[in-house]
């Protein structure tokens, strides 16, 4: 009589043939695929998630609260080009009367997205150019988005790992590898991520402190890196009439002119690497 096969399930344990086919219909058998579904962050790092927003929420609060009065009942975040439109045409008025206010506000509604990974910071952008024109709006641009990812820098160290090792494991790895080939260059490689689309900026901010980028490689990389795709964003503003879709905004062309941009910044770790295989 032939011996009956072992089978390996995922807990570890090793079962014959005849057994597993009763536990796999079990619900003991299930509990570790259930487990690894289950939402990473312990109740304490949630915790600490949740107390960061609510200060964050009440500090934003407490701005608006104090802000001269708006017909509030017009303002609505805007989710296409043809809302940003109508937002624009009714807060035109109010950031000329109200300048520093409204950039108040503004400021710390952007750093409030950026930091808590809240979509629409592209909407933010064009607005600032629509509003403030090339020079000011790259500058707020700048600084806001500056500003949102080092705060989102820091949460991600408070509470990050579980969730990034959670949501994109895969491409956590690969940045991981990447980084550790380019020690020696890292803020030229960093530049190069930041002007190019090559990664989402919401993972570079959630995955920097993950894989130990030092703060200062990330601030400068994230302070020049930005220019360039805030200038296309900026000056696209002005022009809300032509714009169709926010597709629209990054092109072949503008995609090329990143991408060139970017490889003149990772230019010295590429022929360093040459020396080396050299």
């Amino acid at each position: 009589m032939a011996a009956p096969r072992i089978v390996v399930i995922e807990s570890g344990r090793t079962l014959k043939d005849e057994e597993s086919l009763t536990l796999e219909d079990s619900p003991t058998c299930k509990k570790p695929r259930l487990l690894e579904a289950r939402f990473p962050l312990t109740r304490w790092e949630f915790a600490a998630a949740l107390g960061v927003f609510l200060v964050f929420s009440t500090g934003l609060f407490c701005i608006y609260w104090t802000m001269p009065g708006a017909d509030y009942g017009k303002i609505k975040f805007p989710r296409t080009i043809s809302e940003l439109r109508i937002l624009k045409d009714d807060l035109a008025d109010y950031a000329q009367s109200y300048r520093a206010q409204f950039i108040l506000g503004y400021c710390s509604t952007y750093i409030f997205m950026q930091t808590f990974m809240i979509p629409g910071t592209i909407f933010m952008s064009l607005l600032a150019g629509a509003l403030f024109g090339v020079i000011k709006g790259i500058l707020l641009v700048v600084f806001n988005a500056t500003a949102g990812a080092c705060s989102c820098y820091f949460l991600s160290k408070l509470i990050g790992r579980p969730l990034v090792t959670w949501l994109w494991p895969e491409k956590l790895r690969f940045f991981q590898s990447e980084i550790g080939k380019r020690k020696d260059r890292l803020l030229n490689y960093m530049l190069f991520l930041r002007i190019t689309p090559t990664l989402p900026n919401l993972f570079i901010n959630l995955a920097s402190p993950i894989v130990d980028i030092p703060f200062h490689i990330f601030f400068l990389a994230t302070v020049i890196g930005l220019i360039p795709a805030s200038y296309i964003t900026v000056r696209a503003g002005l022009a809300l009439g032509d714009l169709k879709s926010v597709k629209d905004l990054y092109d072949f062309k503008t995609l090329s002119v990143l991408f060139l941009i970017g490889s003149i910044a990772i230019l010295p770790t590429l022929l360093k690497r040459k020396r080396i295989y050299e």
